[in-house]
């Protein structure tokens, strides 16, 4: 097979996989902050009764999560592209 079928047999699976991704991430950022800081709802940006320090935190954690999710969908993707073209996705 090409490579650009390879290409184009990634992308309407990358789009939906991003998707995914962040829904993934959405959902394991929220348990994670329920364990870690005792409170159900992560601290928004604006929310005036939380500090800096509080807000910050959360705002990293969430980044770190939805990074790591959205590598590993990537990466898995990629895998399934190979695996049915025979090529690795550019």
């Amino acid at each position: 097979m090409s490579k650009g079928i390879s290409k184009v047999a990634y992308r309407p699976m990358g789009i939906l996989a991003g998707f995914a991704a962040g829904a993934i991430a959405g959902a394991v950022f929220r348990q994670v902050w329920k364990m870690t800081a005792g409170d159900g709802d992560a601290p928004s940006p604006t929310d005036e009764d939380r500090r800096w320090g509080e807000i910050l935190a959360a705002a990293a954690l969430q980044g770190a999560i939805f990074s790591v999710v959205r590598a590993a969908v990537d990466r898995g993707g990629a895998v399934g592209v190979r695996r049915l073209t025979g090529r690795w996705p550019d």
